[in-house]
């Protein structure tokens, strides 16, 4: 019965495509779901649980057997992350994919500043060490920027922070207010390399602790300061504003009080720079092949992506508007190549951290972004903007002002 069962299975595949899998049975019977002599991957069932999982896949249901170790797989991820695509896809065949990180709205409730804070302590605090060993050493969790494509890591989030910074015209002196600052790189360079007064906000409490300790490392105290707190109990004026990596959190409902709480706390000249991730699928909101349902589960509890063009209408609305759009796409999917190299480098170390499922769950999630971004599931936007009904003569004639030339050491004395 069940090798009929599994017949019926890979003829159905084979006839719709042609995967360089095999299929191996807790028994050690196979199934070539391609025309290869040796397939590139092959997984292994462990035992019946993983049937249900095979037999009508998605991408969440394979992403959930592998990380409760119903399934195991041999090969390199990145034939794994294809082939689980394709799978879906022809399983799937009158699904459309709109997004791999997009989860259905369920209801304007469902970010509260108490729901939002444990959802953002779900993903972040599984602990600094973790991340340490696979971000770059400032701890940057967000999209680089390689100006050249051949840039570090750490070269190419330090390129990302200076050119938000140049493009919000930080300076000394002035004030800014970073919105989910992570463990404070951003806030920290601000300070250091341009003189500015920062205030970094986070619902993290390691995110928080960790930035506090480096901003007194460093001796910072003066200009930095790294409070716990939601963006929407921040009251003052800034003269720029910081979102990186941030508004996926706050959910498509919210969006235009989001964007008029910004506009609240900008002077009247400031700028505003919002980085983060859209969708790219302007008439669905959730995944067709569930990888949407799987990241929800197990990886960004509530978090909501938009459309470019929502994100824009938005922010419109709340008052705000957007002067320069930049999409970083392939920068994000370079970035994920190089944190998922890093992940699979540390294997040995971060499993010491974590448990054996959080480990597969982190392997996934970050190859399978990388895969989302190369292929135009997702995408990520710089959206530059300040507040609604400035006048004309506050825009800049041209963009050359965001890329300063390198400054070039002083010659000797004569």
């Amino acid at each position: 019965m069940l090798s009929k069962t599994l017949d019926k299975f890979v003829c159905s595949i084979r006839q719709q495509a042609n995967l360089p899998a095999r299929i191996r049975l807790w028994s050690g019977e196979e199934f070539n779901l391609g025309d290869y002599a040796e397939p590139k991957i092959v997984i292994t069932l462990c035992g019946p649980m993983a049937l249900p999982h095979l037999i009508s896949p998605t991408l969440d249901s394979l992403g959930t057997a592998y990380i409760k170790g119903h399934i195991d797989v041999q090969g390199r991820l990145a034939d794994v992350i294809d082939f689980s695509y394709a799978l879906s896809h022809v399983a799937q065949a009158k699904s459309r994919e709109a997004s791999f990180l997009g989860r259905t709205m369920r209801g304007l409730l469902r970010h509260s500043r108490k729901s939002d804070k444990r959802a953002v302590q779900y993903h972040y605090d599984v602990s600094n060490d973790f991340y340490r060993l696979w971000l770059d050493p400032s701890m940057l969790y967000s999209c680089a920027y390689f100006e050249n494509g051949d840039e570090s890591l750490s070269a190419a989030q330090d390129k990302k922070l200076d050119h938000i910074l140049n493009k919000i015209k930080l300076r000394s002196a002035h004030t800014l207010l970073d919105i989910g600052c992570g463990w404070g790189a951003l806030a920290i360079r601000a300070a250091q390399n341009y003189g500015a007064r920062v205030t970094g906000i986070t619902l993290s409490q390691n995110q928080c602790d960790f930035a506090r300790e480096r901003v007194r490392t460093l001796g910072l105290e003066s200009l930095v300061s790294i409070e716990l707190k939601d963006y929407r109990d921040v009251f003052g004026q800034f003269d720029c504003i910081t979102s990186v990596g941030m508004f996926e959190h706050v959910g498509r409902a919210n969006l235009t009080s989001y964007f008029a709480k910004i506009s609240s706390l900008l002077t009247r000249n400031g700028l505003c720079l919002n980085h983060g991730i859209t969708l790219t699928d302007t008439e669905r909101e959730e995944t067709g092949l569930g990888a949407g349902k799987f990241i929800g589960s197990y990886v960004f509890p509530d978090g909501e992506l938009p459309h470019i063009g929502m994100v824009l209408q938005e922010m419109q609305n709340g008052g705000l508007e957007s002067i320069d759009v930049e999409n970083l796409r392939r920068h994000y999917a370079h970035t994920l190549q190089r944190w998922s190299a890093n992940y699979e480098q540390n294997a040995r170390a971060i499993r010491q951290i974590v448990d054996e499922e959080q480990f597969r769950i982190w392997r996934v999630y970050l190859a399978g972004c990388s895969y989302a971004f190369e292929h135009d599931h997702v995408a990520i936007y710089q959206v530059l903007c300040h507040k609604a009904g400035c006048s004309g003569e506050t825009l800049d004639w041209n963009r050359r002002y965001m890329y300063p030339l390198p400054r070039r050491a002083a010659l000797p004395s004569p």
